[in-house]
């Protein structure tokens, strides 16, 4: 594909990507907004068309970050070649371990819609079963994109790709993510910064995808890492 192409395809990808993923992380809170798992498990049951509307959306999801990784590649791979492909490989980590938590959205809407059938567990072990599937853990491709988009941000920067108040946001926002999400992960981040902490990467890829569809990706103007710092004509 051309320069052009791969920007076009990122930018509708990013834009989509943010469009599919929050209605997917609303949707399950809002099937999941109750106190105590039977309780949960209860709301659930009650709200299984938005669970599943959640696991479609989580999957379009995975599919954006795969053409994500392909694309960033496309549009950096000639501002240095290795960190392109190392940014392709951390996006691509992203969408795979994002698949990996859907089997555990399809056994909780099972879960919670299996009634009293004759293979349904009884309310006992439901309950710990549930306990277990409803337990808040960050995203598994969370910390894996932050990398990946710290090192893309990094590039469009070095190689003035896209203007450079907006790769900086890309570079401050990513690596805000990079310190935050390990420390969600451990549990040492826990309340409402866990929702702020993605406000800036919000006020990075909006713009930046509706950049790549309209304006497009620049050229390179640097090479090398002594080019960051070198004179432009």
């Amino acid at each position: 594909m051309t320069r052009r192409t791969n920007a076009r395809i990122a930018g509708l990808t990013f834009l989509f990507y943010i469009a599919v993923a929050f209605p997917s992380i609303v949707l399950m809170n809002r099937a999941t907004d109750a106190e105590g798992t039977a309780a949960k498990l209860a709301r659930i049951a009650e709200h299984s068309s938005d669970v599943g509307l959640a696991i479609l959306l989580t999957l379009l999801s995975c599919f954006c970050a795969i053409v994500l990784a392909v694309t960033l590649y496309g549009i950096t791979r000639d501002e240095d070649h290795e960190l392109a492909l190392m940014t392709m490989v951390f996006r691509l980590s992203e969408g795979v371990l994002g698949a990996v938590g859907i089997p555990s959205m399809i056994a909780l809407l099972w879960l919670a819609t299996a009634g009293s059938g004759a293979n349904a567990p009884d309310a006992a072990t439901a309950n710990v079963i549930g306990f277990f599937l409803l337990m808040p853990a960050p995203m598994n491709g969370a910390p894996f994109f932050a990398v990946g988009s710290l090192i893309f941000s990094y590039l469009l920067l070095r190689g003035r790709i896209v203007p450079v108040l907006l790769a900086w946001i890309g570079v401050l926002a990513s690596a805000l993510l990079v310190v935050c999400l390990p420390l969600q992960l451990a549990g040492f981040l826990k309340g409402p910064i866990a929702s702020y902490m993605w406000l800036p990467m919000l006020a990075f890829e909006v713009p930046l995808g509706l950049w790549l569809l309209i304006k497009g990706a620049g050229a390179p103007k640097t090479r090398g890492a002594a080019g960051f710092l070198a004179p432009q004509a």
